[in-house]
């Protein structure tokens, strides 16, 4: 079974939580699923939940390399030598991380507002920049914009292979027929 989910803000990617926070199972009743991968509390967008271990270690180890796209909404408007380190490489404390490729966009079309929603500030412009990554290092599309000078407002996860948020409003999800994806 596949399930893709749009992890609302503030939500855990797992099914319990001791203190009582927000989790998978507010959202997904299907026994057996299992996040492939993560994406972190603060964050929202696709997550996909699977029963069948080798497609969740094909989609979560980063020997297999699959593009996850992120629409970041960053503080600051992104320039084209931020977008160009991006994509070169930024040294941080784990090491040298690198994006498939990152650019400037427009606000997404059909976002939803988001609860509480970002703390915006009248004397600071933000911007979106849709970021391509190929690894899963903990925080990294925040670490990565932070490193340019480009503090990450708000990230959303659009896609994960081929799969997509398409059609998905926060907390719902669907079942994929057929798991193929690049």
């Amino acid at each position: 079974m596949l399930i893709l989910l749009n992890k609302p803000y503030r939500v855990l990617s797992q099914f319990r939580d001791a203190e009582g926070r927000a989790t998978l199972a507010d959202y997904v009743d299907v026994p057996g699923v299992y996040p492939a991968g993560r994406l972190d509390y603060d964050s929202e967008g696709l997550l996909v939940l699977t029963d069948d271990g080798r497609l969740q270690a094909r989609i979560s180890q980063p020997r297999y390399r699959l593009p996850k796209i992120y629409r970041v909404q960053v503080e600051g408007l992104p320039d084209d030598r931020q977008l160009r380190e991006l994509v070169r490489g930024v040294e941080l404390k784990d090491g040298l991380a690198r994006a498939s490729s990152a650019r400037r966009i427009d606000e997404p079309d059909g976002l939803w507002d988001r609860h509480p929603p970002i703390r915006y500030r009248k004397s600071v412009p933000d911007g979106w920049v849709e970021i391509v990554l190929t690894e899963g290092r903990n925080r990294l599309a925040r670490r990565m914009t932070a490193a340019v000078g480009l503090p990450t407002l708000r990230l959303i996860r659009y896609a994960v292979g081929d799969w997509t948020l398409d059609g998905l409003a926060p907390g719902e999800w669907r079942e994929v027929k057929g798991r193929r994806s690049s």
